[in-house]
């Protein structure tokens, strides 16, 4: 009884370790606009994205131009930006940690809103 303990506390205790090492790597897909889009300036443009955070993101910010526009919490799905102003602009998503500290992992397209 006690060695069967033991090892389910063995098994548990292996399981609880390894979880993060079979977790999938974080990144951020933009499925659209395309890099080097032609945006509408007065259009309601929007952004398609999917997300992995990782074992160490929690959810997603996104960012016009290094100024975060709104924070996500869906991992997959569409957002609706404001009007943007005409010229170059950088669209990114960055994973953050539950604190809204970005952990490394992003994407981002440069686009041309006309």
């Amino acid at each position: 009884m006690k060695e069967r303990t033991l090892y389910t506390l063995f098994v548990a205790l292996l399981l609880g370790v390894s979880a993060p090492a079979f977790a999938a790597p974080a990144m951020v897909t933009i499925n659209s606009p395309a890099e080097g889009a032609k945006l509408d300036a007065m259009a309601q443009n929007k952004i398609s994205y999917e997300v992995v955070p990782g074992p160490n993101g929690d959810h997603v910010h996104l960012y016009v131009d290094g100024k975060e526009m709104a924070v996500l919490r869906q991992l997959k799905g569409t957002y609706t930006m404001d009007t943007l102003a005409a010229g170059n602009r950088e669209i990114c998503i960055k994973v953050v940690e539950k604190n809204h500290t970005p952990i490394g992992v992003e994407k981002c397209v440069k686009v041309t809103v006309q």
